[in-house]
């Protein structure tokens, strides 16, 4: 094997969200008033810290005005939250790498956010360990990963990164770890392959053959 831990964003990687969570940004920018950013800008700012999303999604937004804006968007969120599902081929493609890997998590979300996802999907068994940004530096800073490196005993050449947006493979140049893009989530595959990935796979079942052959 050439990795030994395989480190996945959660929200438009695992899980089909990345649409969801951006017309919940713009529903809350139309709450208050606000421009609604478009179906693009609100998509871009996913796996970033909140305050880092809601600047660049909502710059008019001002700093008096974020727990409204949070708040906002938890209630259209949660109002959502039981429609979303894993992407086809996902938990059959953790299973199988489970038999040969360690698996973590490093998302944009929060930690009370994702915890409840791992339990509705039941896919929470299938991690070692996970890393939000509530607890350390957000996307794209390189702290997830070399904490989850430090926490599970691994070296830089031993993991692989798997994301959806620019953030994940910006987080793991910073890392300085390899990564892999899916295509089939958040961000554009143009943007995507800028940002120097091995490989794009437009769908899990091109991911799960990629990682069989490379991984």
């Amino acid at each position: 094997m050439k990795y030994r831990l395989i480190v996945f964003d959660w929200d438009g990687t695992i899980i089909d969200s990345a649409a969801t969570i951006a017309e919940c940004i713009r529903e809350s920018a139309r709450d208050m008033g606000l421009p609604v950013p478009t179906a693009e800008q609100a998509s871009h700012v996913i796996g970033l810290g909140l305050h880092d999303s809601l600047r660049r999604a909502v710059p008019e937004l001002r700093t008096e005005q974020y727990p409204q804006f949070v708040a906002n968007y938890r209630r259209h969120f949660l109002a959502r939250e039981d429609a979303m599902n894993l992407f086809t081929g996902m938990e059959e493609l953790l299973i199988e790498q489970k038999k040969t890997h360690l698996l973590a998590i490093a998302t944009g979300k929060s930690r009370r956010g994702l915890d409840r996802a791992l339990a509705a999907t039941g896919v929470g068994p299938f991690f070692s360990a996970s890393r939000c940004a509530d607890e350390t530096h957000p996307k794209p800073h390189p702290a997830m990963l070399l904490e989850l490196m430090d926490e599970l005993g691994f070296s830089k050449d031993q993991l692989l990164m798997i994301g959806d947006t620019s953030h994940d493979l910006e987080m793991a140049r910073a890392a300085e770890v390899d990564s892999v893009a899916v295509t089939y989530g958040a961000h554009p595959e143009e943007g995507l392959r800028a940002c120097g990935p091995l490989h794009c796979c437009s769908n899990v079942s091109s991911l799960s053959e990629w990682l069989k052959q490379n991984a």
